[in-house]
C-alpha cells in the first residue's frame, strides 16, 4: 500500500550453475533449506550463484503490492530479473524485468494499469519512427481536415483491429512473422509515398489506409509483448488504455504537422515541389528499409516455424498484400470510360466528347 517494506535475510547460500532449483517457489524453498555445498567444491569466482531467501513483514496479505528494482550503474543493463508473484487466491502473475525496473504494480488496480498503458502508446508512437514516416506520408498532400480525418480514422480502426487480435493470440506465432510485418511496414510506407508522386484520387485513399493499418497493428502488437506482463487481471482495458495513448501521440504529430507543412508550402516552396521533394525522400528512407528487412525475412530459419505451413503461409500473405496494393493502384489510375469531358463548342451548341 505504499509503504516500503524492509527485508530480513532469513537464508543464503552459493549454488551452481548447473542448479534448476529455482524453477518454481516450492523447490527454491526447499533448496534453501537443504545442506550447503561441500566445502571442498571447486567454484570459480564468476561461475556461481548466491541464492537468498529474503522475507517481508507485512500487514495483510490481501494488500496491494509494488516492486522496484535498482541495481549499480554498469550492472544494470546485463541483469534481468524473473518475478513471480503469487496472490492468495492461488493465481501466478510473472514478470520479466530488465535492469532497473522503475516501479511495478504487481497486483494493479484498474487506473494503474490504464495509465500505464496510456503512457506506453503514447510514447511508443513518439519513438516509433517507421509510424511516424507512415504518418507523415498521409498528411504531406492534405490541406484540409476532414479528408484527413477519415484517412487517419481508417487507419485507427484497422490497427486496432489487429492490435486487439494479436493480444488475444489470433495472429501467426512463427518466427517468420515479425520479420514479415517489420518488411511490409516499410513497403506501405514506400507505397505512400508513391502515391504522393503520382498525385492520386485523395478522396480514395482511405481504403488502401485501412489495409496497411492492419499490418501496422501487428507492429504494436510487437512492442506490448513485453509489456502486457503489467496489465494483471486488466487486460481488455490495458489494450484500450495503450491504443489511446497511440492515438493522442498521432493527434500530437498532426497538430505539429499540419501547420509545419502549411507554412512550409505558403513561405519557402511551391506546394507541388514540395510534396515531391519530401516523398521521394521518404520512397528512398522505406526503400533501403524494405531491402534490408528482405534480407533478414530470407534468413529466417523456416524449419524452426511454429506451424509445418508457415512458408506456405508467409508467401501467401505476402503475395496478397503486394496484389491489393497493385489492384488498387492500377484502378486509381484507370479513367473510367463513361468520364464525361466537357469542351467550348467552337460554334453554336457545347459538344460533349467521352
Amino acid at each position: 500500500e505504499g509503504v516500503r517494506l524492509e527485508p530480513v535475510l532469513a537464508k543464503g547460500r552459493v549454488s551452481l550453475p548447473s542448479d534448476k532449483a529455482f524453477g518454481n517457489y516450492e523447490t527454491a524453498l526447499s533448496h534453501l533449506r537443504a545442506p550447503p555445498l561441500p566445502v571442498d567444491t571447486e567454484l570459480f569466482w564468476n561461475q556461481g550463484f548466491f541464492d537468498a531467501q529474503l522475507e517481508y513483514p507485512i500487514r495483510s496479505d490481501q494488500s496491494s503490492f509494488s516492486l522496484e528494482i535498482r541495481i549499480t550503474p554498469g550492472l544494470a543493463e546485463r541483469i534481468q530479473s524473473f518475478v513471480e508473484f503469487l496472490p492468495p487466491d492461488g493465481s501466478t502473475r510473472a514478470y520479466r524485468l530488465s535492469g532497473d525496473s522503475g516501479l511495478v504494480h504487481l497486483d494493479p488496480r484498474w487506473h494503474q494499469a490504464a495509465l500505464s498503458f496510456l503512457a506506453a502508446g503514447f510514447f511508443h508512437i513518439l519513438e516509433g519512427f517507421d509510424h511516424l514516416l507512415f504518418l507523415f506520408c498521409l498528411v504531406i498532400p492534405f490541406r484540409r481536415l476532414r479528408p484527413l480525418i477519415l484517412v487517419v480514422t481508417a487507419f485507427t480502426v484497422a490497427h486496432s483491429v489487429t492490435l486487439l487480435g494479436a493480444a488475444y493470440d489470433f495472429s501467426p506465432s512463427g518466427v517468420w512473422f515479425p520479420p514479415l510485418i517489420e518488411f511490409l511496414i516499410a513497403g506501405s510506407i514506400f507505397y505512400m509515398a508513391l502515391e504522393n508522386v503520382i498525385k492520386v484520387n485523395l478522396r480514395w485513399r482511405w481504403p488502401i489506409v485501412f489495409i496497411f493499418g492492419l499490418v501496422h497493428g501487428f507492429g504494436f502488437s510487437f512492442a506490448l509483448r513485453e509489456t502486457m506482463q503489467f496489465a494483471g487481471p486488466h487486460l481488455l482495458l490495458s489494450l484500450v488504455s495503450f491504443n489511446v495513448g497511440v492515438e493522442l501521440g498521432q493527434l500530437l504529430v498532426l497538430l505539429f504537422l499540419l501547420p509545419t507543412l502549411a507554412m512550409l508550402f505558403k513561405k519557402i516552396i511551391n506546394e507541388w515541389l514540395g510534396i515531391l521533394i519530401l516523398s521521394l525522400i521518404v520512397a528512398h528512407t522505406s526503400w533501403h528499409w524494405m531491402v534490408e528487412r528482405g534480407e533478414t525475412l530470407l534468413q529466417v530459419d523456416w524449419s524452426m516455424a511454429s506451424s509445418g505451413n508457415s512458408l506456405e503461409v508467409a508467401r501467401l500473405i505476402l503475395i496478397a498484400g503486394f496484389s491489393v496494393a497493385s489492384v488498387w493502384f492500377l484502378v486509381m489510375h484507370k479513367k473510367p470510360n463513361n468520364e464525361r469531358v466537357s469542351t467550348q463548342a467552337t460554334h453554336d451548341k457545347p459538344i460533349d466528347t467521352e
